[in-house]
């Protein structure tokens, strides 16, 4: 087991397109369905897999290309660790003050190791100045344990 470190940071609009953050349903429309429908499907699912955008469900990052990777670690703490170095370098620039507090964010650091060590995943999101949005996300791999049947991005 081990876990990939993922940040997204970017406009609140294009995080607010939800569309693009969830995988296409599993089967296409069936023939005959409307032409705006059929488009968006195949939008949705040439589009998700290769989308810098946070998903929706944090273990879908896996399915992500691996480029989007900023970290891999097999020890619970040294991806915790990448965690508290992001959220430092963030933390000036949260949008709600009381978010910047250092204790606050050593409960994120904490909470984080505690999930990671029992095969979970972590997922932080945190308005900046606005309308701008930060995404930070550690997740377990080998296998998920929400998503087992996602590959390692990192797998050759």
């Amino acid at each position: 087991m081990h876990h990939h470190a993922y940040l997204w940071t970017g406009p609140k609009p294009r995080f607010d397109q939800e569309a693009l953050r969830r995988p296409p349903h599993p089967e296409p429309p069936p023939p005959g369905s409307r032409p705006e429908l059929i488009h968006r499907y195949r939008e949705v699912a040439a589009e998700f897999p290769t989308s810098e955008l946070p998903p929706l469900e944090t273990a879908y990052w896996l399915v992500k290309p691996s480029s989007l990777v900023r970290g891999t670690w097999p020890d619970p703490a040294a991806a915790a660790d990448w965690l508290r170095r992001q959220l430092a370098s963030y933390a000036p620039r949260f949008g709600n003050e009381a978010q910047r507090d250092a204790g606050h964010l050593a409960r994120f650091v904490s909470s984080s190791t505690e999930r990671l060590g029992s095969g979970g995943d972590a997922s932080y999101g945190f308005y900046l100045e606005r309308p701008s949005y930060l995404s930070l996300a550690l997740v377990t791999c080998s296998p998920n344990r929400t998503r087992p049947n996602l590959p390692c991005p990192l797998a050759s």
